[in-house]
């Protein structure tokens, strides 16, 4: 059975997005899935006509949060309206997973907190490899997909707060 909300996938609440910029910054780690979840992101986000998108790489899950603030602060003006954080920390033997995980989590929360653009979670925390690609394309739907439309959405919520 699939958990996957298809409803999530509609059209509701996307803004015209030709001015939208938008930054995704994702990890070189796991790349076998991230890479799929930036080009699902790409993707939907050029069809949804978003020409201002600026793509960063930082080395793990880890490396996110800081990669993110800085990617706000030193873009030219007109700043991003949104940022997108993509990765993929899968477990392994050692607790180190459950702490990435919720360094990541906390890092990204906290830059909702303070930064006046939304950032997004586009981070995949799954237990091995096949649930990984569950989420890029198979029973889960598409992350990378998903992350864009959340993106979308959150800049019209921004725009009309």
């Amino acid at each position: 059975m699939s958990v996957h909300n298809d409803t999530f996938l509609n059209d509701a609440g996307i803004p015209d997005t030709g001015n939208a910029s938008i930054v995704i910054v994702h990890t070189e780690w796991n790349a076998f899935i991230v890479d799929a979840l930036k080009d699902g992101c790409v993707r939907t986000l050029e069809k949804y006509g978003v020409k201002k998108i600026r793509v960063l790489q930082v080395p793990g899950a880890f490396e996110l949060p800081f990669a993110c603030k800085k990617a706000y602060e030193t873009s030219p003006a007109p700043r991003p309206d949104a940022i997108i954080a993509l990765g993929c920390v899968i477990r392994g033997d050692t607790p180190h997973f459950d702490y990435v995980c919720q360094s990541v989590t906390d890092g990204v929360t906290r830059l909702n907190l303070t930064l006046p653009v939304p950032v997004i979670f586009g981070i995949l925390t799954v237990d091995d490899a096949a649930q990984a690609e569950a989420r890029v394309g198979g029973a889960h739907g598409h992350k990378g997909d998903e992350a864009a439309l959340t993106a979308l959405k959150m800049i019209r919520f921004n725009e009309n707060v």
